[in-house]
């Protein structure tokens, strides 16, 4: 006895035959329609009957994104004094907390404004006159590797292009200038 099982099937799909009367619902005009430019054969993929086709409607990305970008948010010295008690030790994590900043941005102080707090800040990047006025506020101004936390707060990765080449003791290691943009190192001339 024959099963359903047993019935080898093919893999190759029959086409389907077109135009043989009007009992198989495909006859006469084959499913095309009465007339007009698609009925005929001569209508190439994607035409739209000259309006403008959708492969060119739609925009078009122009330039190059660097997914390796690292993102620099800025802050000024008055936003910190305005957000932070006296006493604050300061890192990427508190800002993560405190929703200031997103998962893989990085911070760098600015010095607009004034502070009057004695904080003590461990980030990417601060400006000349920012960490001057930290430090005249009784603050410290640290500048650490660039690092990318999770959302639990542990550290995911380093960074690549970190700002600085940073050493244990957390100070920036000068003698390797030309790792370090131009940009930044303008900013932790001594």
């Amino acid at each position: 006895m024959l099963t359903s099982h047993q019935i080898k099937t093919s893999k190759k799909k029959t086409s389907r035959r077109v135009g043989r009367g009007d009992g198989s619902g495909r006859g006469k005009t084959c499913g095309r329609g009465t007339k007009g430019q698609k009925a005929r054969s001569k209508v190439r993929r994607g035409f739209e009957g000259g309006q403008m086709p959708l492969t060119r409607r739609i925009p078009k990305l122009k330039g190059f994104r660097n997914f390796s970008q690292q993102k620099i948010v800025t802050f000024n010295v008055s936003d910190l004094d305005k957000k932070f008690k006296s006493g604050d030790k300061i890192n990427l994590k508190t800002f993560l907390d405190k929703k200031m900043v997103r998962s893989g941005e990085q911070v760098k102080i600015l010095g607009d404004g004034k502070i009057k707090k004695s904080l003590t800040i461990e980030i990417f990047g601060f400006s000349k006159t920012a960490k001057e006025k930290i430090e005249k506020a009784g603050g410290k101004a640290i500048v650490v590797k660039a690092f990318d936390f999770k959302k639990d707060g542990k550290r995911k990765k380093e960074v690549k292009g970190s700002a600085e080449k940073v050493n244990k003791t957390n100070k920036v290691d000068v003698s390797k200038k030309k790792e370090i943009p131009k940009r930044v190192r303008d900013d932790i001339k001594k």
